[in-house]
């Protein structure tokens, strides 16, 4: 046996050896390069058919294409109250589904001033459970519901463990986000239905995509909204009916709380926010509702979970 003591002649005589296959590698590498640009070059597009195309070319008057009252139930929520406002700007009347009044009282007066359209306040206490549901059956009567817009609450957000929750507070968040939002539709779609069109719009979070710390309630509760309107969607858009899940990642708080150098371009406050999301009604059934939150979210989905697990960990240890 030949001893070998030269690296370049023992790199020479595996190439040569290799070299059959250095092709097929090549060709291999090639074409998931070429993949992964296909793709990149989809989500580019579909960024472009979403977020640019609907707000350079609208697609028509919003009360003709679903109806002309739009039910909005969390209105105290900064976010659900400017979705409100961007309907009332394009002529669509407004029913406050809330569990205090006094919040939204301002906001009726403003709609109703501004933009001439009618407004109206329906109070309900959803652990009444059918109490509740009477109540807005009544308001609902003889109207044209062509919008129902269900928004998580904006307080669990808040990073807090679920055992420093008290179990009333579980409850109570159980009953405010999960079964008040899937009675809303039930009590809102069987006149879509009949009447073959409507848009139903539920706004959670990019929570619902990966796990945070501390946030175990809302990761819970827009994971639910976010598959709750999937699976409503997939039912009755042959009815006619659009269900939408907007998942938006960081939006500045109430107009009374934030500080302007809290917003910014991937910070949108909900003036800014409702009107791009209102533009993708109709357009997506599933999307962030902001381009930029868009991109972030391409980001994110980029990262395995176990990575990101690993890595919440690590700065949650070093904090």
């Amino acid at each position: 046996m030949a001893a070998v003591d030269s690296f370049p002649f023992l790199y020479r005589e595996i190439s040569r050896a290799c070299s059959p296959h250095f092709e097929t590698l090549a060709l291999v590498g090639a074409l998931y390069a070429a993949s992964r640009a296909l793709v990149l070059l989809k989500d580019c597009c579909a960024v472009v058919r979403v977020h640019f195309l609907p707000r350079m070319m609208p697609s028509g008057k919003l009360t003709r294409r679903y109806g002309a009252w739009a039910v909005i139930y969390g209105a105290s929520e900064p976010v659900a109250r400017a979705y409100g406002e961007e309907l009332a700007r394009n002529g669509v009347s407004i029913i406050f589904i809330t569990e205090d009044s006094s919040s939204v009282i301002d906001a009726v007066a403003f709609l109703s001033q501004t933009y001439g359209v009618e407004t109206s306040v329906v109070t309900a206490n959803f652990p009444l459970g059918q109490a509740a549901a009477k109540a807005i059956t009544e308001a609902l009567r003889g109207k044209d519901i062509g919008f129902l817009v269900n928004c998580v609450d904006e307080t669990l957000a808040s990073p807090r463990s679920l055992i420093e929750i008290p179990e009333q507070g579980v409850l109570d968040q159980v009953n405010r986000n999960v079964a008040a939002a899937t009675l809303m539709a039930r009590l809102v779609l069987p006149g879509m239905v009949e009447r073959s069109r409507g848009a139903l719009v539920n706004i959670s979070s990019g929570a619902c995509c990966r796990p945070l710390r501390g946030r175990v309630t809302l990761t819970a509760f827009t994971g639910y909204l976010d598959h709750f309107s999937r699976a409503l969607h997939f039912e009755y858009s042959a009815k006619g009916i659009f269900v939408q899940s907007l998942i938006p990642l960081q939006i500045a708080s109430s107009r009374r709380q934030r500080s302007s150098s809290r917003e910014g371009w991937f910070v949108p406050s909900p003036e800014v926010y409702a009107r791009h999301a209102l533009s993708t009604l109709g357009v997506s059934n599933r999307t962030t509702g902001y381009w930029p939150h868009t991109l972030q979210y391409g980001l994110m989905r980029c990262i395995p979970e176990w990575i990101w697990i690993l890595a919440s960990r690590l700065l949650s240890g070093a904090s």
